[in-house]
């Protein structure tokens, strides 16, 4: 049987890579490739390298992210099922990707970059990694990036939920005021860029209601028709 391509996006804070992992662990043979993060990773070596976040914005249309990505050395390991990021053979903490700033800085420079060469690497990715495993992709663009994508999901949940599963995050050291604010603005800037864009195959998942990540992850995967057998 071929392995599948799952994609899985949403809005800021709806808890996408949450679920993602809890796919991990349920589906058999199965790998998580997290773009984010490698995007992420990206925009955080330009602003540790001393350039201004109002620089690069200014300046975004003329960055070919892919050659950021060469530039600062940053590769991409599938190590335990999941994605790690190194930076010049160090491993990025995922809380240094995940900090606001960063977070920020990729929805602002994120829908302005040169993205091409860096999709083109994804795509090829994508299908070595098919060859053996089953792969779940989070991130952004991904039926851009690879349209032969078997299931594409696109998370949603209300601001005021979103707001709550972010400050969890940030272990409540940031008041649910101050991450409203945050995630509408990263909303706006994620819908300016195209990135909310749904496609006719997109299969939208509200789970503004869902109390656990298990309960958000078997909605996501009452969809899926398996053969696949769950471990």
């Amino acid at each position: 049987m071929e392995n599948i391509v799952i994609g899985i996006e949403g809005l800021v804070g709806a808890g996408k890579t949450s679920i993602c992992r809890e796919l991990v662990k349920i589906l058999p043979n199965t790998i998580l490739l997290n773009g984010g993060n490698l995007y992420r990773a990206i925009v955080y070596a330009m602003m540790k390298s001393g350039a201004n976040l109002e620089n690069l914005k200014s300046q975004a249309n003329r960055i070919d992210i892919k050659t950021m990505m060469d530039l600062f050395k940053i590769e991409l390991k599938i190590e335990n099922n999941e994605t790690n990021i190194y930076m010049d053979g160090v491993l990025l903490e995922e809380e240094k990707l995940q900090s606001k700033e960063s977070s920020m800085a990729v929805s602002e420079i994120g829908g302005k970059a040169k993205n091409e060469a860096l999709f083109i690497f994804a795509r090829n990715l994508i299908d070595n990694f098919k060859l053996k495993y089953n792969v779940i992709i989070s991130g952004r663009s991904i039926m851009q990036i690879y349209p032969k994508t078997n299931y594409h999901f696109f998370i949603t949940a209300s601001i005021d939920e979103r707001a709550k599963r972010k400050s969890i995050q940030y272990n409540g050291e940031v008041s649910i005021e101050e991450l409203k604010q945050h995630i509408i603005k990263r909303d706006e800037l994620q819908k300016q860029a195209g990135f909310y864009d749904l496609t006719d195959n997109t299969i939208k998942v509200d789970v503004t209601d869902c109390k656990t990540v298990e309960e958000s992850t078997n909605k996501v995967l009452s969809y899926i028709k398996l053969p696949l057998e769950i471990k």
